[in-house]
């Protein structure tokens, strides 16, 4: 995978509280969510992308309030047909 060096400020990285060892994964950790949610990640790409397991980035998404389901009225009115 290509990689991109970026620097942070120390003082940007103590107040996110990351693991100073892994910046680069937990600053991916962080960012992963923030793309999904703004439908440039599929949830699938954001997990692989901060290397964490499917499950763990779902339940690590929520905690941050991302939902990782996005089913809204719409979904449910095309759905409707298909219950009934």
């Amino acid at each position: 995978m290509d990689t991109v060096h970026v620097e942070l400020p120390a003082a940007l990285v103590q107040g996110a509280e990351l693991e100073a060892s892994d910046v680069s994964r937990e600053a991916a950790k962080l960012l992963a969510p923030e793309l999904f949610r703004e439908e440039k990640l599929s949830l699938a790409r954001a997990a692989e992308l901060c290397g964490t397991a499917l499950e763990a980035f779902i339940d690590f998404a929520a905690e941050h309030g991302v939902p990782p389901l996005r089913y809204g009225l719409e979904d449910l009115d095309d759905d409707r047909p298909v219950l009934e």
